[in-house]
């Protein structure tokens, strides 16, 4: 459980606006690749839906995997930059040799190298924010990084679609190194480390046996977290949809970025309401919107305009996930214990993310869209009521802060 002395922390808003640019910048150049990394891989490189699906459940798994390192390490050392740098280093250097790729196994390196840099940085950059802010302002803090986040996020697909003008994928693939580097030095130079107590755990595995011993709260969310995560799939799934719905190759990107303006937009206010009504909640309203945007993926068809209403609608869902699961954490467990707590939570829903995906890829090359469609609805409402069974036996008045 976290403890009282959280409550008496200064705003420390500074290192939250600080991170906000990092991740503005890099998400600049991330997003520049991944509204059209869908396209190139099934289309350029000719992988299947399933393919797709593997790729990218591996690279988020292998990303999960290296969070609870890295946010176990940090709070062991009680260093939280160090590893920060480490991660958008090596995800700024690696994304342009996309544009080496000549097969989807060179593809798949590349992202799986991309996700090995975001495992390293996430879970310490998490508990750096929360570090920075007292547990009151846990969603706000989150909602305010994910919406600066979000907005690079917005910006660089709409960059692609004006490069692809110009120059073809590949050549935006390298033009992302560029915003990529100015995160690098806005991370290096005005975010500032925040000082916490040592904890006084040995290893990784007691550390996580200190996270989850007695701590029933959060052990149930993370098997709640889990069951949902093996139904949610990947946006790249709505890409493909919207390509399949007409929207030509050069105006995916623009789809993308309906979904992460919609991603944007919904940040800041979840996270305030999170704060507002409780942060579980808000969350169950998350995976209802996923609910509804799995639906429209069949619903939706014949006409291409209708593939920017799906893009939003699951941009919603991105943003009220990614926003508040976050916010979740500070919640249940002590500032020392938080860099292992992020890890162990992205590991959990990481191994279900990467089943999920590849379900999904696989049900729709060989059983429709519907098929797919249905699994995800079901894991879906299992998830959802599994969390209001949860809110009725852990009401906030129930959790010691």
């Amino acid at each position: 459980m976290a403890e009282n002395s959280d409550k008496n922390k200064p705003s420390g808003m500074r290192n939250v606006y600080a991170m906000g640019l990092v991740s503005f910048f890099t998400d600049f150049s991330t997003e520049m690749i991944l509204g059209i990394l869908p396209f190139f891989i099934v289309v350029g490189l000719g992988a299947s839906r399933a393919v797709l699906g593997t790729i990218e459940g591996s690279a988020e798994l292998v990303s999960y995997a290296f969070r609870i390192i890295s946010g176990s390490i940090s709070d062991k050392t009680t260093k939280r930059k160090p590893f920060i740098i480490a991660g958008y280093g090596l995800s700024t250097i690696s994304k342009p040799f996309f544009s080496a790729s000549s097969g989807w196994l060179d593809a798949f390196a590349v992202r799986a190298t991309d996700r090995i840099g975001k495992g390293l940085r996430t879970p310490p950059r998490d508990a750096l924010i929360a570090d920075s802010v007292s547990i009151e302002n846990a969603g706000k803090a989150f909602g305010f990084h994910r919406t600066l986040d979000q907005a690079g996020a917005i910006v660089g697909p709409i960059v692609a679609f004006a490069l692809l003008q110009f120059i073809d994928i590949r050549g935006v693939f390298i033009a992302s190194l560029i915003p990529g580097a100015i995160a690098i030095l806005i991370l290096i130079f005005v975010v500032k480390e925040v000082v916490i107590k040592k904890h006084p755990t040995a290893n990784i595995f007691a550390n996580m046996k200190q996270v989850v011993h007695g701590n029933k709260p959060f052990v149930t969310l993370l098997v709640i977290s889990c069951i949902f995560s093996l139904g949610a799939f990947n946006f790249s799934f709505v890409l493909l949809k919207a390509s399949d719905m007409g929207v030509e190759k050069n105006f995916i990107p623009i789809v993308y970025a309906v979904i992460n303006i919609a991603h944007t937009i919904i940040g800041i206010p979840s996270g305030f309401l999170a704060d507002r009504i409780g942060k579980e909640k808000v969350l169950l309203i998350g995976y209802g919107v996923f609910g509804i945007s799995s639906i429209l993926m069949v619903v939706l068809s014949g006409n291409a305009l209708y593939a920017y209403l799906l893009a939003g609608v699951f941009g919603v869902y991105m943003g009220i996930s990614e926003t508040v699961q976050r916010a979740v954490i500070p919640r249940y467990v002590s500032s020392e214990l938080r860099g292992t707590a992020f890890g162990l939570f992205s590991i959990v829903i990481g191994a279900g993310f990467f089943v999920g995906n590849v379900l999904f890829g696989f049900l729709w090359d060989n059983s429709g869209l519907a098929s797919a469609v249905l699994y995800s609805v079901i894991l879906t409402l299992i998830a959802m009521c599994s969390m209001i069974g949860f809110l009725r036996k852990y009401p906030e008045n129930k959790i010691s802060l």
